[in-house]
């Protein structure tokens, strides 16, 4: 009997042991159970509106809100995508989008929400977050402490006899570093999915790009999204700056645009901001930034970004044209290609699943768009890659809304349904 008692002590004790440990490790656990769930088809939409639910994350500070002046008009019930003439609403749903803000001549003159989504849901960026990186490369540039010319051992020591070494920060920024990287999001064994599993374990984002030892190519010569190329890009900045990406986020945009809600960034276990696709924002102030950078960096009267950084960042640098998609790509923005006709000069940021901010100058259009496209890399209804359908539709929405004299009765209301 006695050795019946010790047993069940023993096993009272290792139950008593594992459920510390549960405990102990249950944020661990449940962030890693989201990242294997977050883009199912029941829970896409939820999570991209509550990605602080699961993820470790850091508040970021505002200035005062800054309402936008509003001027709510129809949008054209028609678009071209294609060559084809499409409605509007059709384009919209097949694109699973959640949101669409509409600015023209620094007016709010459109805003639809879809899907239970709301003015107020902070919606996760992905990689619309790699452009405001960029923006805050300006200054840092402009007061001599960055040259993009240089090697990113320059200013990252650690990464000698890693696969960076010897690409430039320009070439980083270009995603031509010719760092092997696989970044398939429907692969489980991708590179970029690896990577999505040190943030969503706490791990250390800057430990993970000293890990990349693979070329695939000579810094410089090939043009490959490569997404931890943005998370160099940030470190290279930290370090020369001496701030985090939390500080000069809020320094350069949270003090000055006038956002409505406080966002945040996903971060490492290190409080490091997930630099390439960790912010979360109103889709109201993804069209804040967007307006900034079609006035040259200029905000009410005040250069917040450099205009020359805006100009250089937002043409192509490409060494090679996207084979798919057809696009070019500065730093850290996308530029349609070719760039002529009415809409020359516009230039776009782009996160996975479908989120968008589209900048027009010609036009005087910013469109903010969010969505949960999960057949966002497979061929539309009309044989598209979905990034051609969504630049198509914006275009199409640019050129008309660009026409003088255009008035409320002329157009019928857009119908959302959801």
């Amino acid at each position: 009997m006695r050795i019946f008692k010790w047993l069940g002590i023993g096993i009272a004790a290792v139950l008593a042991l594992g459920i510390v440990l549960v405990a102990f490790n249950w944020a661990t656990i449940k962030r890693l159970a989201t990242v294997n769930t977050l883009f199912d088809a029941d829970k896409i939409v939820t999570n991209f509106s509550n990605m602080d639910a699961a993820f470790l994350h850091h508040d970021l500070t505002l200035g005062d809100p800054d309402p936008w002046e509003e001027d709510i008009q129809a949008l054209p019930e028609m678009v071209v995508v294609a060559g084809q003439e499409m409605a509007l609403t059709d384009v919209l749903d097949e694109l699973d989008t959640t949101a669409l803000v509409v600015i023209r001549d620094g007016k709010l003159i459109h805003e639809s929400y879809y899907k239970d989504t709301q003015r107020n849901d902070l919606r996760i960026s992905w990689s619309v977050a790699k452009s405001f990186m960029s923006g805050l490369y300006g200054q840092a540039i402009e007061d001599g402490l960055m040259d993009i010319s240089k090697p990113i051992e320059t200013y990252l020591p650690q990464l000698k006899d890693t696969a960076y070494e010897g690409a430039t920060v320009a070439n980083i920024l270009n995603m031509a570093s010719g760092v092997k990287f696989d970044e398939n999001y429907m692969d489980p064994k991708s590179d970029i999915n690896d990577m999505g599993r040190v943030l969503g374990l706490g791990g250390s984002m800057d430990q993970y790009t000293e890990t990349l030892t693979e070329r695939q190519a000579d810094p410089g010569t090939v043009w490959q999204y490569v997404s931890i190329d943005t998370h160099v890009a940030a470190m290279a900045l930290r370090k020369v700056t001496g701030k985090t990406l939390h500080q000069m986020w809020e320094e350069t945009y949270g003090q000055t645009l006038g956002m409505g809600k406080a966002p945040y960034y996903l971060t490492d276990g290190k409080d490091v901001a997930f630099a390439l696709g960790g912010l979360n924002l109103r889709t109201r102030d993804y069209a804040k930034f967007g307006q900034l950078f079609l006035q040259g960096g200029e905000w009410k009267g005040e250069q917040i970004v450099p205009a020359d950084w805006v100009k250089d960042s937002t043409i192509n640098h490409a060494p090679n044209i996207h084979p798919v998609r057809g696009s070019g790509y500065g730093y850290q923005w996308w530029v349609p290609m070719p760039q002529e006709g009415p809409s020359k000069g516009d230039f776009f940021a782009v996160g996975i699943y479908g989120q968008y901010i589209y900048v027009n100058p010609a036009a005087g259009i910013v469109i903010a768009k969010n969505a949960a496209d999960r057949e966002f890399t497979q061929p539309q209804s009309n044989g598209q890659h979905s990034m051609n359908m969504n630049i198509d539709m914006f275009r199409s929405l640019a050129e008309q809304l660009k026409i003088k004299g255009m008035a409320h009765d002329e157009l019928k209301p857009l119908v959302i349904v959801d």
